[in-house]
């Protein structure tokens, strides 16, 4: 007679289920399969004790056990997809087995994975969910108390195995699991689905007899289990090679932002959780869990996922694409209308502690923060931009997810949302519409009524030097986009200057100077703002350099400011984008504007003294180092090299501009513009009185004559270079001929013999090369204007 099963050691029983293993072929009864389940169930239980004086996992591991799980647990589904009602005892144990074997146990898993038990499990929960709908749903999908412990014990099988331990976690990945066992415990466990109905946990055949409260909260407490088990599994699976999820699963995510969006998160619970419970307080923490995956999933799939955002953007419009579920409109909702749920707040012994809510508070904050993260991703995709701007509807200019973005700035600016605290709606709302405003014609748009959004931008609340510095971000950055459009719409310009927008950056503090990790990125684009809005701007330039700061302490101007930044910023785009401001204010002074409109003689004549006085201020040497540092640092950037040359070129054609623009040209670039190469000598930052600096000006790096990095002393080498060398366009090289011609009528000294001794013998090359073509014509007038002197 067999020993009774509860009298086996682990060895023993495991030694059963391999003599069962070959039994099964000839006879495949219910005897021997409750024999597997009593026998499998001793084996689990003896597993769980990790510190007897006996080390059973490694010992079973290296048996025949490994292979024994697999064969019993395909011969239980007997090619079935889920086992039937009278194999979901013996299965439950054999996966019991499984997961006791390989908890904290790296070889047991590897010798799992070599049986192929895992994939097993796999295949498993596969064939769980092909018998659930391929739509989200709402309420629970039925299923009976023996199955859920299966499906449960499956998923914690899958998780033992994958701790710490790379092979398993991989072949899961490969067999695209986390999808699986995604829809699978969103249809057992929709998020919130407790507060709505009890009445689909149990199959259509069972008895209302059978429905007590005990079953419920046995069915709510293993599906909640489950839920958990799975989204450990999934988090385990996640890393930033891989991504998890692709569009299909977009459907499951947002049903749990639904869950935590009215209306169902203010319907009451039902009947048997009407009254807090130790299981209420279980379930409302799972809901919570959910939505805290839910929502890192969705970030980090619109980050790393392409199809991810073009699905979103697609469904918006076209709500077939997720089975009817409008997935980007419930991330919407869920930012704008998401709160924390009431059920929170309800005191009791079996509630939720005033800590725990404390940090619920701060975690859900964060889960609508990384929806905003993914709202904006799915903005800044370039072929999303046809689907989310929609010009076919005249009473709702550029579409809806225009209009609604508008109305999220308008609601803060009007104080329905800011006494709330509600400036992540805005920063959301800027950074998309940023990211879909491409061109004039959605500047117009957006500029127009009924949106008029400058006004809004404007405001106090949004560009305060208080205001939080990632609203600044989305608000000025917006403003960038806009402005871009400016030179060549004038009722962008119009409107964008009518609401004071260069007055409100520079009262806004973003150039002060302080430490912030996001400043830099607002300065640029704050100084994109403003160079565009002063470019062929006579009178925002005027504003611009003249017009004093709003309570600023000491006062400063526009001016003041960007200098001051241009010189401490350690950022070359912050250098080099404040000093194309320069340009352009000089470019807007120096260039004759068209009278287009009818005003007065007073009013020319008190506009014409504005602009020089606005010219004077121009007319310093921080202004001409400035531009001759610009060309100093942008060997790469030829336009940068060009825009300098021309400005200061303009600058030179003041009677008191020629010596400032020289002496710019001929002193030594700061060393933060001085590139040099690895190994070579520092380069000196005090003046040089002799005509060594000149004569030599390039300096080869002592690491190799093959190397050939040149290194500049002064912008004058760096014009020399761009002026020898072939490869500079024919078009820059004529203007830095025409600026060596003009700053030759005006310059005096030694800074001017300099420059002839640097430049003549290129020039003469490129008359003798060049001959009559532009370039050739150019260099030769120079060579004429220092004849003539």
């Amino acid at each position: 007679m067999d020993t009774p099963p509860m009298s086996l050691t682990c060895a023993q029983c495991a030694r059963k289920l391999g003599d069962l293993v070959a039994q099964l072929p000839v006879n495949d009864i219910e005897e021997t399969w409750k024999e597997v389940e009593l026998t499998a169930q001793q084996l689990a239980n003896g597993l769980r004790v990790r510190d007897g004086p006996d080390d059973n996992h490694t010992m079973l591991g290296k048996t025949l056990l490994p292979q024994n799980l697999t064969t019993l647990l395909s011969s239980a589904l007997n090619g079935t997809l889920i086992p039937d009602a009278s194999r979901t005892a013996p299965v439950f144990e054999i996966l019991r087995v499984g997961a006791n074997l390989c908890v904290e146990h790296d070889q047991n898993r590897g010798h799992l994975l070599e049986a192929g038990f895992p994939q097993a499990v796999v295949s498993l929960l596969e064939g769980y969910t092909d018998t659930i709908p391929e739509e989200p749903q709402v309420d629970p999908f039925p299923m009976s108390i023996a199955h859920l412990q299966v499906v449960k014990t499956a998923v914690g099988v899958l998780l033992n195995a994958t701790l710490t331990y790379e092979p398993v976690r991989n072949r899961l990945i490969s067999l695209e699991v986390a999808k699986t066992i995604f829809r699978l415990s969103t249809a057992l466990y929709p998020p919130a689905a407790w507060m709505r109905t009890t009445s689909n946990l149990h199959l259509p055949d069972t008895s209302p007899t059978d429905i007590t409260f005990d079953r419920i909260a046995e069915s709510w407490t293993i599906r909640a289990g489950l839920s958990s088990w799975a989204g450990r599994l999934i988090s385990e699976l996640q890393d930033d090679v891989h991504p998890l999820f692709s569009q299909e699963v977009l459907p499951y995510l947002v049903q749990s932002l639904i869950a935590f969006t009215p209306p169902l998160l203010a319907a009451p619970p039902p009947p048997h959780f009407a009254q807090p419970s130790q299981l209420r307080t279980t379930l409302i923490n799972t809901d919570f869990d959910l939505l805290s995956e839910s929502c890192s999933h969705l970030e980090s799939s619109a980050l790393d996922v392409a199809d991810v955002r073009l699905s979103l953007a697609r469904g918006f419009t076209f709500p077939s694409e997720h089975h009817d579920v409008p997935c980007f409109s419930a991330m919407l909702d869920f930012v704008e209308k998401g709160k924390y749920p009431p059920l929170w707040y309800v005191q009791s012994e079996n509630g939720l502690e005033g800590g725990d809510i404390s940090k619920k508070e701060k975690a859900f904050d964060d889960c609508k923060a990384a929806v905003i993260k993914a709202v904006v991703e799915v903005s800044g995709d370039d072929r999303n931009l046809d689907l989310l701007w929609d010009d076919s509807d005249d009473a709702q200019p550029g579409g809806e997810f225009v209009s609604r973005m508008v109305d999220w700035i308008r609601a803060f600016v009007s104080g329905e949302t800011s006494g709330n605290g509600r400036d992540d709606l805005v920063i959301c709302a800027t950074l998309s519409l940023g990211n879909i405003t491409r061109g004039e014609s959605h500047s117009t748009i957006l500029l127009s009524q009924p949106h008029d959004i400058a006004r809004l931008l404007s405001s106090d609340a949004l560009l305060a030097p208080s205001t939080d510095i990632k609203l600044k971000h989305g608000v000025i950055g917006l403003l960038k986009h806009l402005a871009q459009s400016s030179s060549q719409m004038p009722f962008n310009r119009a409107a964008l200057s009518a609401a004071g927008v260069i007055q409100l950056i520079l009262r806004s503090g973003v150039w002060d100077d302080r430490s912030d990790f996001m400043l830099e990125i607002v300065q640029v684009n704050a100084i994109g703002a403003i160079k565009h809005l002063c470019n062929n701007s006579a009178d925002n330039s005027c504003n611009f350099i003249l017009e004093p700061v709003d309570s600023q302490d000491p006062p400063s101007t526009g001016l003041s400011q960007l200098l001051a930044l241009v010189k401490r910023s350690d950022t070359v785009a912050i250098k080099s984008e404040g000093t194309r401001i320069i340009v352009n204010l000089i470019r807007s002074l120096w260039t004759n504007e068209r009278r287009d409109e009818l005003i007065s003689e007073e009013e020319l004549r008190v506009r014409q003294q504005k602009r020089v006085k606005a010219m004077d201020a121009l007319l310093t040497p921080a202004c001409a180092e400035a531009l001759a540092a610009l060309i100093g640092r942008s060997a790469k950037h030829l336009i940068l090299i060009n825009e300098g040359v021309v400005a200061s070129s303009l600058l030179s054609m003041h009677r008191d501009g020629g010596a400032l623009v020289l002496n710019a040209l001929t002193t030594p670039l700061p060393v933060e513009v001085t590139p040099s190469s690895t190994g070579s000598a520092p380069v000196s930052t005090t003046a040089s009185t002799s005509s060594e600096t000149m004569d030599s000006p390039i300096i080869l790096s002592p690491t190799g004559a093959s190397s050939k990095i040149p290194s500049v002393r002064h912008a004058l080498d760096q014009l020399v270079v761009s002026l020898k060398s072939e490869s500079t366009p024919a078009e820059v090289r004529t203007n830095i001929c025409a600026f060596f011609g003009q700053i030759s009528k005006r310059g005096t000294g030694d800074g001017l013999q300099r420059l002839k001794d640097a430049t003549r013998p290129i020039l003469e090359e490129l008359v003798s090369v060049h001959g009559q073509s532009m370039l050739g014509s150019a260099a030769r007038k120079v060579l004429d204007v220092w004849i003539s002197e």
